[in-house]
């Protein structure tokens, strides 16, 4: 009992969090299907996008320009809007009926809640390299033709969203990762 006490105390400082904790880390995009949506910075509106997508973002350690394209480029193409006579729930595409896109930082996203009663933020990104990695999922949206509004990275923000459905999803970098299963 000791001596595997005294091993736990010795494990190095410097392990990625993947391997202390035995999981892939990812990038996290909650999805909401809008009719209208906006964001407030001390009580002034600094993002508001119409008919389109809200995306709660969340940026993990180890997050890459790789999950920036696989995020964004499943982001515009999913299917989640209503078809042209309202037929099909799920059957036009962001992209297909030129929908707006609100993305809002979001470090809480990645927190883990397994122990104790206070979620633990140890998967979050750092705040420097994290807003990097959003601007770049912003930019990478933006060349893609999208109108994109934005909060402020790390600022106390109320986020408006008249939620359309409602519809939301959550979108891992990890699923997007992983080979199809052939049946």
């Amino acid at each position: 009992s000791r001596r595997l006490c005294w091993k736990w105390r010795r494990e190095p400082l410097f392990l990625s969090p993947s391997v202390k904790y035995g999981i892939e880390l990812l990038m996290i995009a909650l999805i909401q299907r809008v009719e209208s949506s906006k964001v407030e910075v001390e009580g002034k509106v600094v993002g508001e996008i119409g008919k389109g997508v809200n995306v709660l973002l969340g940026v993990e350690k180890g997050d890459t320009e790789e999950d920036i394209k696989l995020v964004a480029d499943k982001l515009v193409n999913l299917r989640i809007f209503p078809s042209e006579d309202g037929q099909k729930e799920f059957d036009r595409s962001l992209e297909d009926i030129k929908g707006e896109i609100l993305v809002v930082s979001q470090f809480t996203l990645p927190a883990s809640l397994r122990k104790g009663r206070r979620p633990s933020f140890d998967r979050s990104e750092a705040p420097e390299r994290a807003k990097e990695i959003y601007e770049q999922f912003v930019q990478y949206l933006r060349q893609k033709g999208f109108k994109v509004e934005t909060g402020v990275f790390g600022a106390d923000m109320k986020v408006y969203i008249i939620n359309d459905g409602p519809v939301t999803f959550i979108l891992r970098s990890e699923d997007l990762k992983k080979p199809r299963k052939v049946r």
